[in-house]
C-alpha cells in the first residue's frame, strides 16, 4: 500500500524542529572550535601564571631556607666538635675508637639541627666535598665518605642539584668557618622524588614532571603517559597519546629541570561538557517553546484546513453537495479556495444533472426502440419501472435504491435487442428451442451494458430478473438468499405486468386474476414479501379479489 504524503501539521513541526537543529548544531560546532581555542590560551595563560607564582614562591623559599643555613652554620656546638675532630686527628693521631666517638659527637650535633628543619636531608660535607655525615629522612642516600657534585643553578647562590646513588636532591648550602678558615660545608636537601612531584603539582595547579640528565625521576602522570613525555620533543605543546598538552618549565638547573603540564583536550573536554550543559538547558528551554510555538503555529495553519477537509470528505462520502462550503475566516488564500471549491462543486452538480437527464433520456430511448419492437410489448418497460419503483417505496427502500430500480427496470429487457423478430413478435406460442434463445437475453442486456461505465449499479437487474427463489430461474439458477432484492422486485413487477398485457396468443388477465398468480406461485417462483408488497402498493386490488366469486373458488381450491 503506497504510503500518502504527510500531513501539514507533521511537516510544519518537522521544519521547525530541523532549523532549530541545525541552528543547536552550529551553534554546538563554533562553541566547540571556540572553547578549545579559549581552553588552549587560557592552559598556557595558567601555565605560565603558574610558573611565575612558582618562581616567586621557590625564591622566596630558597631564600628562607638559605637564612636557615646560614643561621645552622653558626651553631657553636656544631662548629667546635667538627673543630675538635679535625684538631685531634692532624697533630696528635686518632685510634679507631676516638675518631668514631668524635664523629658520632658530630652526627648528635647534626641530627640535632635535623630535627629543626622539615628538610628531607642535613649532609655535612669535609673540605673535599665528602660527606662527613648525614641526618634526616633520607640520610642512607648520603653514606659518610660519599664525594658529592652540586650543579650550581644559574643565578643562585648556595644552591643547586646534587645526585647522589640513591636519588638526586635540590639542595642549598653554607661554608662552616672558623677563624676565618673554612671547615667544610653544611647542605639542607629536599628528594626529588615523588612525594615533591606531588608538593609541586599542588602549588602550580598541574602535573608535575622531574628530569635529571634527561630522565624522568618523579612524575605525577600515568606511565604510559610519562612515556610519551619522556619520547616526545621539547616545546610549550606537545601531543601526548593523542592529547594536546600544554608544557612549560618551572626548574631549571642544566642536569635536572621541573615541567609542568596540564591536557588541553581535557580541560577542554571539561570546559565544553559545561558549556553543553548549559547549551542543553537552553536548547531545552529553545525546544520547549519551538514545540509550543510550532504546535500553535500549525494548528492555526492546519486547523481550518484540516476542518473544511473533513467538511468535503463527509460531503463526498455522503454524495451530499447541496450544502457549500463555509469560509474558515483564517486567511484569505484559504477562503478563496473555498469559494473556489464551491464554484466547482455548482458546476459539478450542474453538469452531473446534465449528464443524469441526459442518461436517463438515453435509457428511455433504448427502452422505448426496444417497446417499439412489439406493439403487444409497448410500453412495459415503463410500466415495470413504476411497478418497481412502488414495490420499493413500500419496503421503505432507500433512494440510491429506488434510483437502481427505477432505472434498472427500464432497461431489464434491453438484451431482447439481439432477438430476431421472427421470436421475439412470433404471434404463437414460442418453441422449446425458439424459448432457449429468448432466454439469452438477460445475457446479453448485460454485455451490452457492461460497455457504459455509468450502467453498472443497473447490470444485476438486466442479467438476473429471470431468476427465481426456486433455483429454477435462469440464466445461473441461483436460490433465494442469492438473489439480490432489487432484482427479485423487477422480477415481480415484470411477472405482474406479464400477466395482465395481452398478447398475440392470449389475452391480458385483469389484475385481481394476476395478483391471485402470483400469490399462488409466492415462495417458488416469486419472493412472498415482495408479492405482498406490491398487493399493498395496488389499491383495490385484494377488494376486488374478494369480489370474485370465480377466483374466490380458484383461491379456496389453491389453498384447500
Amino acid at each position: 500500500m503506497r504510503k500518502g504524503p504527510p500531513r501539514l501539521i507533521v511537516r510544519t513541526l518537522a521544519v521547525t524542529f530541523s532549523t532549530l537543529a541545525v541552528i543547536l548544531l552550529v551553534v554546538f560546532v563554533v562553541l566547540t572550535v571556540d572553547v578549545r581555542g579559549r581552553v588552549r590560551a587560557a592552559e598556557t595563560d595558567k601555565l605560565r601564571a603558574g610558573a611565575r607564582l612558582f618562581s616567586m614562591l621557590e625564591a622566596r623559599r630558597q631564600q628562607d631556607l638559605a637564612a636557615v643555613v646560614s643561621t645552622l652554620t653558626e651553631n657553636p656546638t656544631l662548629k667546635a666538635a667538627l673543630e675538635t675532630y679535625f684538631a685531634e686527628s692532624r697533630f696528635s693521631g686518632l685510634t679507631q675508637d676516638q675518631e668514631t666517638a668524635l664523629r658520632r659527637t658530630v652526627r648528635i650535633e647534626v641530627e640535632k639541627l635535623a630535627s629543626l628543619t622539615s628538610a628531607n636531608v642535613i649532609a655535612l660535607l669535609d673540605t673535599d666535598d665528602r660527606v662527613f655525615t648525614a641526618a634526616g629522612p633520607a640520610q642512607r642516600a648520603w653514606p659518610d665518605g660519599l664525594r658529592v657534585t652540586i650543579a650550581p643553578m644559574p643565578g643562585g647562590s648556595g644552591q643547586g642539584v646534587a645526585t647522589v646513588p640513591g636519588g638526586a636532591f635540590r639542595v642549598t648550602g653554607a661554608p662552616l668557618r672558623l677563624d676565618q678558615a673554612d671547615i667544610g660545608t653544611l647542605l639542607v636537601g629536599t628528594s626529588l622524588d615523588a612525594a615533591y612531584a606531588g608538593q609541586l603539582a599542588e602549588l602550580a595547579g598541574a602535573s608535575v614532571v622531574i628530569t635529571v640528565e634527561g630522565k624522568p625521576v618523579a612524575s605525577t602522570l600515568p606511565p604510559e603517559l610519562l612515556a610519551a613525555f619522556t619520547e616526545s620533543a621539547e616545546g610549550e605543546r606537545r601531543t601526548l597519546l593523542g592529547e594536546e598538552h600544554a608544557v612549560r618549565t618551572l626548574f631549571d638547573a642544566g642536569v635536572a629541570r621541573i615541567y609542568a603540564l596540564n591536557s588541553i583536550d581535557a580541560a577542554t573536554r571539561q570546559a565544553t561538557q559545561s558549556a553543553l550543559l548549559t547549551l542543553a538547558t537552553i536548547a531545552l528551554g529553545g525546544i520547549a517553546l519551538a514545540a509550543i510555538g510550532s504546535l500553535w503555529l500549525a494548528r492555526t495553519l492546519t486547523g481550518p484546513i484540516d476542518r473544511a477537509s473533513r467538511t468535503i470528505a463527509a460531503m463526498t462520502a455522503a454524495r451530499d453537495f447541496a450544502r457549500p462550503l463555509e469560509p474558515t475566516g483564517s486567511s484569505r488564500e484559504l477562503d478563496a479556495l473555498t469559494e473556489a471549491f464551491n464554484h466547482l462543486v455548482d458546476g459539478l452538480r450542474a453538469a452531473e444533472a446534465e449528464s443524469r437527464t441526459a442518461s436517463i433520456g438515453a435509457i428511455r430511448a433504448l427502452a422505448a426502440a426496444l417497446d417499439a419492437r412489439d406493439w403487444y410489448t409497448a410500453g412495459h418497460s415503463e410500466r415495470v419501472s413504476t411497478l418497481s419503483v412502488a414495490i420499493g417505496r413500500q419496503l421503505q427502500l432507500g433512494e440510491a435504491e429506488i434510483d437502481v430500480l427505477r432505472l434498472g427496470a427500464l432497461l431489464h429487457d434491453i438484451g431482447k435487442i439481439g432477438v430476431p423478430d421472427e421470436v421475439l413478435r412470433k404471434p404463437a406460442k414460442l418453441t422449446s428451442e425458439e424459448f432457449e434463445y429468448i432466454k439469452r437475453h438477460p445475457a446479453l442486456g448485460a454485455r451490452i451494458l457492461r460497455l457504459v461505465p455509468f450502467l453498472a449499479p443497473h447490470l444485476p437487474l438486466v442479467e438476473l430478473h429471470h431468476e427465481r427463489p426456486d433455483g429454477r430461474g435462469y440464466p445461473f439458477g441461483l436460490h433465494a438468499e442469492q438473489i439480490p432484492r432489487t432484482v427479485a422486485i423487477v422480477h415481480v413487477a415484470d411477472a405482474f405486468d406479464a400477466l395482465t398485457s395481452a398478447r398475440a396468443y392470449r389475452p391480458g388477465r385483469p389484475a385481481p386474476e394476476a395478483m391471485f398468480e402470483l400469490h399462488r406461485c409466492k415462495g417458488a417462483e416469486f419472493d412472498p414479501a415482495i408479492v405482498d408488497a406490491l398487493d399493498l402498493a395496488l389499491p383495490g386490488v385484494a377488494a376486488d379479489l374478494r369480489h370474485e366469486p370465480a377466483l374466490r373458488q380458484l383461491l379456496g381450491k389453491a389453498t384447500a
